[in-house]
C-alpha cells in the first residue's frame, strides 16, 4: 500500500504512518518501499517475542495437558523452544523432582526465575528469531544425554511429512532432542496441523503423543492417529 492510501484509510498523519511503518519493519512484519510498504510473506516465521499472543487460549490449555503427561518421580526431561513449550515450563514451576534440559532461553527463564527445578542448558549459537541455541555445540550436548521425555513444539505437523520447522539448523538441533528421548510429546496448536515447513525434524513414527486443540481438522487428526500417535485434544 502507498503512504497516501494508509494516511487516508487510517485517518492519520504521514509522519505517524512513517514511524509506524518503520517500527513494523524492524519487527519483521512488513517491508518498506518507496512511498509505502508491502506485506512480508504470510508464511514467514513470526519472531518468538510475538508468538505468545497468538492462539493464547489454545496454548495455555495445551501446555496444561502436556504438563499432566509428565509423571511424578525424579527424572530428566528435555523441553524445546517456542511459546507453547515455554508455557509447559510455566506449568512445572512447582515440581521439585525434575531436571530439565533445554536449548531455549525462553524456557530456561520461565523455570529459573520462579522454581526450584534444576535447569541444564546446552551451548550453541543463539538464533534471534526463536531465542534457541542451535548448531554443533547444542547438538553435541543433546547427543551426550538421555532423557525420559522430550516436549517439543513444531511449526508444521502432518501425517506425511511429520514435524517440520522453518530453519534447517534448528531442525537438526531439535532432532537431537527427539532421538535420545524415551517418549516424545509434541505440543502444537491446531493452526500448525496440516502445515509443512522447510526442514524436517522427525517422522511421526518417532512421536508418541501430540497435544493440540479441538480446532484441528478431523481428517488430519485421524491420519496422525493412524501413524501411531496418541492425540490429546483440549477444548478451547
Amino acid at each position: 500500500m502507498t503512504l497516501s492510501h494508509l494516511t487516508r484509510d487510517l485517518e492519520s498523519s504521514p509522519a505517524t504512518i512513517r514511524r509506524d511503518l518503520a517500527l513494523l519493519e524492524s519487527q519483521g512484519f512488513l517491508t518498506r518501499t518507496h512511498g509505502g510498504a508491502q506485506a512480508t510473506e504470510l508464511k514467514a516465521e513470526l519472531p518468538v517475542r510475538y508468538r505468545d499472543s497468538t492462539e493464547r487460549d489454545a496454548k495455555v490449555a495445551i501446555a496444561r495437558k502436556a504438563a499432566e503427561l509428565i509423571p511424578h518421580g525424579r527424572q530428566a526431561i528435555a523441553i524445546g523452544g517456542g511459546s507453547t513449550a515455554a508455557e509447559v515450563a510455566r506449568n512445572l514451576t512447582s515440581r521439585t523432582d525434575l531436571t530439565i534440559v533445554t536449548n531455549s532461553l525462553t524456557t530456561a527463564y520461565e523455570l529459573a526465575s520462579r522454581s526450584k527445578v534444576k535447569v541444564v542448558m546446552t551451548g550453541g549459537v543463539l538464533r534471534p528469531a526463536s531465542f534457541e541455541l542451535v548448531g554443533s555445540l547444542a547438538e553435541g550436548a543433546l547427543n551426550a544425554i538421555n532423557v525420559a521425555m522430550t516436549v517439543i513444539g513444531a511449526d508444521g505437523v502432518t501425517a506425511v511429512n511429520g514435524l517440520t520447522t522453518y530453519d534447517d539448523i534448528e531442525a537438526r538441533t531439535n532432532r537431537s532432542m527427539v532421538t535420545h528421548a524415551g517418549r516424545v510429546v509434541v505440543v502444537a496448536d491446531s493452526t500448525k496441523l496440516g502445515e509443512v515447513r522447510l526442514a524436517r525434524v522427525a517422522d511421526l513414527t518417532e512421536v508418541t503423543d501430540l497435544v493440540t486443540d479441538d480446532g484441528a481438522e478431523r481428517s488430519e487428526i485421524s491420519a496422525i492417529e493412524r501413524a501411531g500417535v496418541r492425540v490429546h485434544l483440549v477444548r478451547v
